[in-house]
């Protein structure tokens, strides 16, 4: 009676499914949710074929010009009826102060990539554990906002039709800028909405804010994207709804970091055991 029994209850564990497929597939997704250090080598290809990439489609997408000034012009009503269409006194006001406009038009064309990469290299060095989420979230964020320019054409406020605003960098002949002048035609002209000036700004605030350790560091972080949300308005690159589209965008990065990650990239380790993710578990922490 007891071989019989062993021989019975080997066949129910035969038929049974194993219970090592299942965990393994589990260990898998769990070792790729898991924070792991960077590598820099990676990380440079990366971040530049994604830009590169970005640029391409970007500027690949039609540059429906009709389309894209009658969409300026509905902006435009829009926010002359919520009360909020300022931009052209903001532009004008700006404008006659030379020094002041300028310096917003060499903002406008170098800090967005400037203070961007710089957040993402302190985040490499100093905080490597939480790198790859709240790289995530950049990306995230910026491959989202193509489906704006695809969809949704729009001139920026100094192309409108009627002479409303002014625009800054072909005025003042401001050197760098892709948004006029020579340089003009290697970049789409139509896609001002969502705002990645202003995604890019308030990832780099938040995160600042969020991992800064320094208190003048962190309010720095928080004044950052309120600059360039005046600048990108001064200078006529943008309206204040471009501004909106562009922190929704943000906000639909951080949810797909959140889903992956099972909690937001700043609460997740600091650092990453030296043998990467293969040795330990980790739980969420604010360290």
């Amino acid at each position: 009676m007891g071989d019989a029994t062993v021989r019975t209850r080997e066949r129910l564990e035969e038929g049974a499914p194993h219970p090592v497929t299942e965990e393994t597939g589990r260990g898998f997704v769990r070792r790729l949710r898991r924070p792991r250090r960077p590598r820099l080598w990676f990380e440079i290809l990366l971040i530049a074929l994604s830009y590169w990439t970005y640029s391409l489609v970007r500027n690949a997408v039609p540059e429906q010009r009709g389309q894209a000034l009658r969409n300026a012009d509905w902006i435009w009503r829009v926010e002359q009826q919520l009360g909020i269409a300022v931009e052209d006194s903001v532009n004008r006001a700006v404008d006659s102060v030379t020094w002041l406009v300028v310096g917003m038009n060499y903002y406008y064309a170098t800090l967005h990539f400037v203070v961007t990469l710089g957040v993402l290299v302190w985040l490499f060095r100093s905080h490597p554990g939480r790198y790859a989420a709240t790289r995530l979230v950049l990306f995230a964020t910026t491959g989202v906002a193509l489906l704006g320019y695809y969809l949704y054409p729009l001139a920026p406020p100094r192309l409108m039709n009627g002479g409303h605003f002014i625009d800054t960098v072909k005025v003042h002949q401001t050197w760098g800028s892709m948004a006029s002048g020579d340089l003009k035609n290697m970049s789409n002209q139509y896609a001002a909405m969502p705002s990645m000036h202003i995604g890019w700004s308030v990832w780099c605030g938040l995160t600042i804010f969020a991992l800064a350790s320094v208190p003048w560091v962190r309010v720095l972080g928080l004044v950052y994207p309120v600059l360039t949300l005046v600048v990108i308005v001064a200078t006529a690159n943008h309206f204040w709804l471009d501004a909106v589209g562009g922190v929704l965008c943000l906000a639909f990065g951080y949810a797909v970091a959140r889903v992956w990650y099972g909690t937001l990239p700043y609460a997740l380790p600091r650092a990453v055991p030296g043998g990467g993710a293969r040795r330990g578990a980790w739980a969420p922490t604010r360290a």
